[in-house]
């Protein structure tokens, strides 16, 4: 299957150069299920998308025709619930990393909506896609002056008993606060008193964590500290074993493909396209690496409103 570049003709007749992947991400640089599914499906309808990057501001475009895979990441994916079948009428297959936190008392993620809800969304997902399909993130974990260790072992012992039988895994990261300056703006004018994990506290809880024997398979994203002897993983969130479980007849393309260089050194994803925005998603959490500023993202989610046909989010 070719994953290198195309030919694409696009709307207005024009012809340019295109990558066509086969693992679509959508996405880590904002929640296009919960504001930008209408528009995700209609691109996917037009067979390519036009994608910005962020670092020198060149776009380029994104073709979806060797496309059979697409990875969604979301806090709210309710709005793909009715999208769902026109994956199936394309031939393409679907998992949803579904961050799943508890931090509506703290306050940290002002609009999503209520613990209660998110939950029978994600049962709601697992009923059309299969367990397994829907993977559980509480993402990340942060400690401040209300949030304590034992606080966020209860909140995960909560929902973990809520999603019971309906998730295979727990994907979990410590909030490192003072990699993304912006955060801790943010956090401060918010004024959230947070705190840094150190090494110490992130073995202490990841061993308390284990010795709750949630039935989970536990993993972290990205994380350097090494828990293996309590039986966590390094997380793969693009996942060449999960994808292959959803789409057999990949295994022998998957197996070859290289860790994404793209990532965080610390990420063991394969390669996939991500056709995310940074800057526009609307939910306000506190602790977003991915927004410039709530006030900002909520503008150019505006912005998109006025133009929800264009080919880009933005």
């Amino acid at each position: 299957m070719k994953t290198s570049n195309i030919e694409l003709t696009l709307s207005d007749g024009s012809v340019v150069e295109a990558q066509a992947p086969l693992i679509v991400s959508a996405s880590r640089a904002t929640d296009i299920p919960a504001f930008y599914s209408d528009w995700f499906f209609d691109r996917l309808r037009n067979g390519y998308v036009r994608w910005r990057n962020p670092y020198n501001g060149k776009n380029s475009y994104v073709s979806f025709a060797n496309t059979r895979i697409i990875v969604f990441w979301s806090k709210n994916p309710k709005p793909l619930l009715p999208f769902l079948p026109i994956l199936k009428e394309m031939d393409m297959d679907c998992y949803i990393q579904y961050t799943l936190n508890d931090y509506f008392t703290e306050g940290l993620e002002p609009n999503v909506p209520s613990l209660a809800e998110r939950v029978n969304t994600f049962k709601r997902l697992v009923d059309e896609l299969g367990v397994g399909a829907v993977v559980w993130r509480f993402d990340p974990l942060i400690l401040t002056d209300r949030i304590s260790t034992d606080d966020l072992l209860h909140k995960i012992e909560r929902i973990a008993n809520q999603l019971r039988g309906y998730t295979e895994k727990l994907v979990f990261s410590f909030a490192d606060i003072s990699t993304y300056r912006k955060v801790g703006r943010n956090l401060s004018e918010a004024g959230v008193h947070y705190q840094e994990w150190t090494e110490v506290g992130m073995i202490d809880f990841s061993r308390r964590l284990s010795d709750m024997n949630l039935g989970l398979e536990l993993a972290t994203c990205a994380e350097k500290v090494d828990l293996s002897q309590f039986g966590i993983i390094h997380n793969r969130c693009i996942d060449p074993e999960l994808i292959c479980r959803l789409k057999t007849e990949l295994h022998s393309y998957i197996q070859n493909l290289k860790t994404d260089k793209g990532q965080r050194t610390l990420c063991g994803c394969i390669i996939s396209k991500d056709i995310g925005t940074y800057n526009s998603c609307p939910h306000g959490c506190v602790y977003c690496y991915a927004n410039t500023s709530p006030y900002s993202a909520r503008h150019n989610f505006i912005l998109h409103q006025q133009n929800p046909d264009n080919d880009s989010i933005l």
